[in-house]
């Protein structure tokens, strides 16, 4: 009887100590897993990190060109709008010229001509043909 007791402790504590063993066992794998795990959290985190950069790079290029194409477009169309006020302005200087020209040209020819009516009448005549616009 007491080596019935005595086998029976010795079970109990064979089988305490192969539970206790599986039990450290389990725990060494589990611990091992939550490193896999947090490591795999890891590289995801550090590869959305990664991902996430790229793609603000890619948004700031992308706005860069697209800021730089604008202000070529609007240069080029200042240059344009500049180079179409400059030939106004030029086309309506020479008009001015040409206006300007033929007062002098009335003049001088005023002084020049004899007081004959016959001379000024067709030069007043030739002028206003000369205003009159052709079809």
């Amino acid at each position: 009887m007491i080596t019935g007791v005595v086998e029976r402790r010795n079970e109990r504590i064979t089988k305490a100590l192969s539970d206790a063993a599986a039990a450290r066992q389990l725990l060494a794998t589990l611990k091992l897993q939550e490193e896999i795990i947090l490591q795999q959290s890891r590289d995801e985190q550090a590869k959305l990190v990664e991902q996430t950069e790229a793609l603000r790079q890619k948004l700031m290029d992308q706005a860069r060109q697209t800021a730089q194409e604008e202000g070529r477009l609007m240069l080029e169309k200042a240059r344009e709008q500049i180079q179409k006020e400059k030939e106004i302005v030029m086309q309506e200087v020479r008009l001015y010229v040409a206006s300007l020209s033929v007062e002098v040209a009335e003049k001088v020819l005023r002084k020049q001509l004899e007081p004959d009516n016959r001379q000024i009448e067709l030069i007043n005549q030739l002028i206003d043909e000369s205003l009159i616009p052709r079809a």
